[in-house]
């Protein structure tokens, strides 16, 4: 038997089987992970920055800086601002801004800003529902809204909700200015220039503090031309020092306690004052005269303790 042929055979066999067989695949090797660049979201700018990075307001800006103001207003808050730009700074008369920057009205000036701030963060769909706000100097903006247009005092809203990290900018056109403070009772007479007899007088009687205190009170105040309607040497002889007590009682019977205005006067026919006793009230021909002898010829003289009713006579208590 011959050998060398068989193993030919095998061979072939093994070959052709080992072509059949599958074949290994290949391990790819793996792809390395993507590089991941950290992204940072721009920081808002808080309510001063945004308004300096506008550019519209450097003279709010540089109002900020002299009143101090600059800290407050990067503060958390959140605060709302109503931004007047250099256009409504400009409409002021002629050197008012300058005026404000010096020293020695520095706190004038911040007054003035803090009227222009509201605390929280009162959105444009909020300020329209509103009629009124209280700003951060304590007294009251008037807000409405006319024809489609927002109004804050006088000054018109240009633009809304501009955004900022501790608050909101509503920008204005108008720059806003607090009513002015009313004086009390005495310091209005006194500032009248009418009133250096009654002045006097209510010195005299000791009256100053009384009616320098909170009240209310209403007074009917005589002018010195009707201090000069008595009798020659009335005036001097009521505040000689024995005289005090009925210059006194002749002072405290113009003065009425609580506020009343013209409005009401018109419909009372009498009023008791603070003296005790009371003087008459009559209406005639659209004119208010007490007791027959005094006409009351200015009404409505507001002041922060009360009003002040002005009168051509003096009037004197029953005996």
């Amino acid at each position: 038997m011959k050998l060398a042929p068989v193993f030919t055979l095998l061979f072939v066999a093994i070959f052709a089987l080992s072509a059949c067989a599958p074949q290994a695949t290949p391990t790819a090797a793996p792809m390395p992970e993507p590089t991941k660049v950290p992204t940072t979201e721009p920081k808002a700018l808080d309510i001063v920055d945004t308004a300096v990075a506008n550019g519209s307001f450097t003279t709010l800006a540089a109002a900020l800086q002299a009143a101090g103001l600059i800290d407050a207003l990067k503060a958390d808050g959140p605060f709302t601002v109503f931004a007047p730009t250099d256009e409504a700074f400009a409409k002021l008369p002629a050197g008012t801004v300058d005026n404000l920057l010096k020293p020695e009205n520095i706190e004038q000036l911040k007054s003035i800003l803090l009227y222009h701030v509201v605390q929280g963060k009162v959105m444009a769909a909020d300020v329209s529902k509103i009629s009124s706000a209280t700003t951060l100097s304590g007294k009251e903006l008037a807000v409405k809204v006319d024809m489609g247009n927002v109004y804050i005092n006088d000054a018109k809203v240009l633009q809304a909700d501009v955004a900022a990290s501790n608050g909101v900018i509503h920008v204005i056109d108008t720059v806003l200015l607090p009513p002015a403070e009313l004086s009390d009772i005495v310091d209005t007479a006194v500032a009248d220039g009418r009133f250096t007899t009654l002045a006097t007088a209510l010195q005299a009687a000791g009256l100053v503090e009384t009616l320098k205190g909170e009240g209310p009170f209403t007074v009917f105040a005589p002018t010195d031309d009707a201090f000069a309607k008595l009798p020659a040497g009335t005036v001097e002889s009521l505040l000689k020092p024995e005289n005090l007590e009925q210059l006194k009682s002749i002072l405290l019977y113009h003065v009425v306690s609580g506020k009343v205005m013209a409005a009401d006067v018109v419909t009372l026919t009498s009023a008791e004052t603070v003296s005790g006793a009371k003087i008459n009230i009559k209406v005639q021909d659209g004119k208010v005269y007490l007791n027959d002898t005094a006409q009351v010829i200015i009404t409505d003289v507001e002041a922060s303790n009360g009003v002040i009713h002005v009168i051509d006579g003096v009037l004197l208590p029953p005996q």
